[in-house]
């Protein structure tokens, strides 16, 4: 699994400073404030994750547990789900997905909530260390 959350902890990495430098230069003069707000809070999320990911790639060849496996998939959808919804809701009106709206709104949520899963058995996985 190391292996593994290392890879995806990397490709998140690099999407993450493309997706900023984008966000910065590329869709400045696009979108509003707000949509540049809610993209950048994607990318500082995912971001945030990757840490958290090479956290698990570190310590997976220490601990081998269940728990820690656990605890990168949910970090990995949690990117997956919360920061892509962000991009996707900051853009849907220059991607014309605004009929999306009520599909992207909650699956937000649903990221945030890997996450706070993905942290608490992080947490517990490092109990057993």
């Amino acid at each position: 699994m190391q292996k593994t959350f290392g890879i995806i902890a990397a490709f998140y990495g690099a999407t993450a400073v493309i997706l900023g430098a984008f966000g910065a230069h590329g869709l400045k003069s696009k979108l509003d404030t707000y949509q540049l707000e809610i993209f950048n809070k994607g990318v500082q999320y995912q971001f945030y994750h990757v840490f958290a990911l090479l956290a698990v790639a570190f310590f997976a060849q220490r601990l081998s547990s269940q728990t820690l496996v656990f605890a990168g998939w949910s970090f990995t959808i949690g990117i997956l789900f919360f920061s892509g919804s962000l991009y996707l809701l900051a853009t849907r009106h220059l991607l014309g997905l605004d009929s999306m709206t009520p599909i992207l709104g909650p699956i937000t949520p649903l990221g945030g909530l890997c996450f706070i899963i993905g942290w608490i058995l992080l947490l517990l996985s490092f109990r057993k260390l």
